[in-house]
């Protein structure tokens, strides 16, 4: 007997985004009073950006997929993913002000990523 199965969903139907979450994540390193984290607690905002890029990259995709390829959104939306996925491949300083420059470029690329989201889905989840 041969079992059918459905395709998995898209990851942005499969995942709740909790754009909320990532965007306040990014805000305590870009907050103009944004305090300087310990070496520990850089590691942590660094793998929790890190974790919400994984997941707003292909939810992005997801959202740009269905337009029109001369879409200025999608080609937008697009050009943010090729960066964040170009950011995500680069290593932290080794000293702490560089790894905070790196965990800045970071959470720049994931309030882009989750605009991206709203304006291409126009929902906020």
């Amino acid at each position: 007997m041969t079992e059918v199965t459905a395709p998995p969903p898209p990851v942005a139907e499969a995942l709740p985004l909790d754009l909320e979450t990532m965007r306040e994540t990014a805000r305590r390193l870009l907050a103009p009073d944004a305090e300087l984290p310990t070496t520990e607690e850089l590691e942590t905002l660094t793998l929790l950006l890190r974790g919400h890029m994984m997941l707003l990259i292909p939810a992005v995709e997801d959202a740009a997929r269905p337009l029109p390829e001369d879409d200025v959104p999608r080609a937008c939306a697009l050009a943010c993913v090729g960066e964040a996925r170009m950011r995500l491949g680069l290593e932290p300083g080794r000293t702490l002000p560089a790894g905070i420059a790196h965990a800045q470029r970071l959470s720049r690329s994931v309030n882009a990523l989750c605009d991206h989201v709203v304006n291409l889905d126009g929902v906020h989840r």
